[in-house]
């Protein structure tokens, strides 16, 4: 039987290999579980339970696994050391999956700390617009392998906005391309379809807009349609290959 742990920092980077000079294929926040394949010094080979995304973190003291009760529901949500707001010891990213050990008036408590109870929703929340909560990363810095606050990639934005929502997602956009089944026309397009070129992916916000977490401008961006097309084709020689529907 597989042994799950779940992470309980608010982010960590998963790294292809062993060293912190490796590349950043992905991260975990506060909730993520995943199973350990393999140790080595200070190093954990390891595998999401999410994604079944594989690679190295660092050997931390990781609890075992914890069943979420609660989820994240705000871009940044505040850890307080006690029920009220005199001290801030840290922040959990949209999406982080805590368990309740005890509540007062207007806080839960979990591992960490105590977050406000107007910052979650319960686990098995679903919203009926899947996206409907995208918007909130808008300006969020652009970073490689990055799903958090601090920084995310154009995949991970799919991602975190159906993993909120109980929905399995892969990790990467050639995967994801793979995954999600039924395709749609150009001239069709319509509120979140999502927009794949190779390498990179784009959500429509209706018609005429989409937001994608854009390297080129270093940050989540909402732009045209026809705009990003054009663009895209002249700065990185990219044509669309396909659009998808949930």
């Amino acid at each position: 039987m597989t042994k799950y742990f779940t992470n309980t920092f608010s982010i960590i980077n998963l790294y292809k290999k062993p060293s912190t000079k490796s590349e950043i294929v992905t991260q975990m926040i506060y909730g993520d579980i995943f199973s350990i394949s393999q140790k080595k010094n200070r190093w954990l080979k390891i595998k999401i339970k999410e994604d079944n995304y594989k690679g190295y973190i660092q050997n931390k003291n990781f609890l075992k696994y914890l069943k979420p009760t609660h989820k994240i529901k705000k871009l940044k949500a505040k850890i307080y050391k006690s029920p009220n707001f005199k001290m801030k010891i840290g922040e959990l990213s949209y999406g982080s999956k805590i368990k309740v050990t005890n509540k007062k008036i207007k806080f839960y408590k979990f591992d960490k700390g105590w977050v406000l109870k107007k910052d979650t929703n319960i686990i098995s929340y679903k919203e009926k617009n899947p996206f409907r909560k995208i918007i909130i990363f808008k300006n969020t810095k652009y970073k490689w392998g990055g799903k958090s606050f601090k920084g995310i990639d154009c995949s991970a934005l799919i991602q975190v906005c159906l993993n909120f929502n109980n929905r399995y997602c892969p990790r990467d956009t050639k995967d994801q391309f793979k995954y999600f089944k039924k395709n749609v026309e150009m001239s069709k397009i319509k509120k979140n379809d999502i927009i794949y070129w190779k390498g990179h992916v784009a959500v429509a916000l209706n018609s005429k807009k989409l937001i994608h977490a854009y390297g080129p401008v270093k940050k989540t961006v909402i732009m045209r349609i026809d705009q990003t097309i054009k663009r895209i084709s002249k700065t990185a020689n990219l044509k669309v290959i396909g659009i998808k529907r949930l």
